[in-house]
């Protein structure tokens, strides 16, 4: 029988809900630091990284008793950061303790500035204990490669889980009811990847006060995004974009080449804002001066659990402003069209412009562009 293990946590693991859900149990921990060593921020990214470095002090710490299938967990959990445990002696209160802590491959990240963890905790810790609930699921099943390639859109769905639970949006009409009262009876996850699919048997409470008959119910689960349409209001004209989109292609659209709006995911830690003002640059190199909400809408609420933040954002837009973008390491293809406003309304009545959040931004544009200018 392997004897149980103490571990040494100095990152994102010391987030206790983060921890619970790596380990799959409340653990005892224990304050603890390692001296001559540092925690900085890997560059470009959210975690840190443990560093030699005379005359610092690493906080964080230490679990003790931990299983070899939990330390199976943690390996799974680390593995997609090129991190493996290394022996340290740390200090405690009761004095120094023989430990593993993971460190990084050398060379594997580059390092940052000094981590903050209770920055983190506020940014992004919720959503990471969430999102790794999601990830562990998969130990057993998903191999690390793949569970790392699936992991950032984990993380974008928990952020907008998160997100929609703090929503203040009023029930004046509508039922005040609760997700809380819906009677899941089974709850599958047959697919995870960009997006998650969901497979659920429930009953729900009818307006009658009764509950429903079970129903099974799919859905697929997707992060918040947003929507701008770039409006010039001295030049009166707007920016569309132009790609390739496989979902019309699939319904079989022979010409599946979409206009739309400058949109993107929202990525953990962005505001809606910082996210369209994000996409806006790489998709069209466009900075955007004022955004103006124009709503914040399920598009397709039956079967979809994306939520889209919209605006009409106020821009410079001579006509160098067209021409092609996107992200090359996305293989995005984008063409940016910069028309008049009246051509814009031209291709609504049309139905050359039919995607939902284009159509609705072009017609609050339509009632609210004389206040703009």
């Amino acid at each position: 029988m392997t004897a149980p293990r103490s571990l040494f946590f100095y990152g994102t693991l010391r987030y206790e809900p983060l921890l619970y859900a790596v380990v799959g149990r409340v653990v005892e921990t224990r304050v603890a630091h390692l001296g001559d060593h540092a925690v900085l921020t890997a560059a470009g990214q959210s975690f840190p990284m443990l560093v030699p470095a005379a005359g610092e002090r690493a906080e964080g710490l230490v679990v003790d008793g931990l299983t070899a299938a939990e330390c199976a967990r943690l390996d799974y959990y680390e593995g997609p950061y090129g991190y493996a445990l290394t022996h340290v002696s740390v200090e405690t209160d009761e004095g120094p303790v023989e430990a593993e802590v993971y460190i990084p491959a050398p060379g594997r990240w580059a390092q940052g500035a000094p981590w903050d963890f209770d920055a983190w905790c506020a940014r992004i810790g919720p959503a990471t204990a969430r999102a790794a609930a999601e990830y562990m699921a998969g130990l057993g099943s998903v191999s690390v490669e793949d569970a790392a390639g699936r992991y950032p859109q984990m993380l974008a769905r928990a952020v907008a889980s998160l997100r929609a639970e703090a929503s203040r949006a009023p029930s004046t009409l509508r039922h005040d009811g609760q997700g809380a009262e819906v009677d899941f009876a089974i709850r599958r996850r047959p697919h995870t990847n960009y997006f998650s699919v969901a497979m659920d048997d429930l009953r729900f409470p009818r307006f009658d006060g009764t509950m429903s008959a079970m129903v099974t119910r799919e859905a697929f689960l997707m992060a918040d995004a947003a929507t701008v349409v770039p409006y010039d209001p001295v030049r009166d004209r707007v920016l569309l974009i132009e790609q390739y989109r496989y979902g019309v292609h699939m319904r079989g659209d022979p010409r599946p080449w979409c206009l739309e709006p400058v949109a993107g995911r929202i990525d953990p830690g962005e505001t809606p804002e910082e996210a369209i003002r994000r996409e806006a640059r790489e998709e069209a190199g466009l900075e955007l001066g004022a955004l103006h909400s124009c709503g914040n809408t399920y598009p397709s609420p039956g079967a979809v659990s994306e939520f889209l933040f919209s605006y009409v954002g106020i821009a410079d837009l001579p006509d160098a402003a067209a021409g092609f973008g996107g992200l090359a390491s996305e293989q995005e293809d984008i063409r940016a069209h910069v028309i008049p406003f009246e051509r814009l309304m031209e291709l609504t009545r049309t139905g050359e412009a039919a995607t939902t959040p284009l159509l609705m931004t072009a017609y609050w544009l339509a009632v609210n562009r004389a206040s703009l200018a």
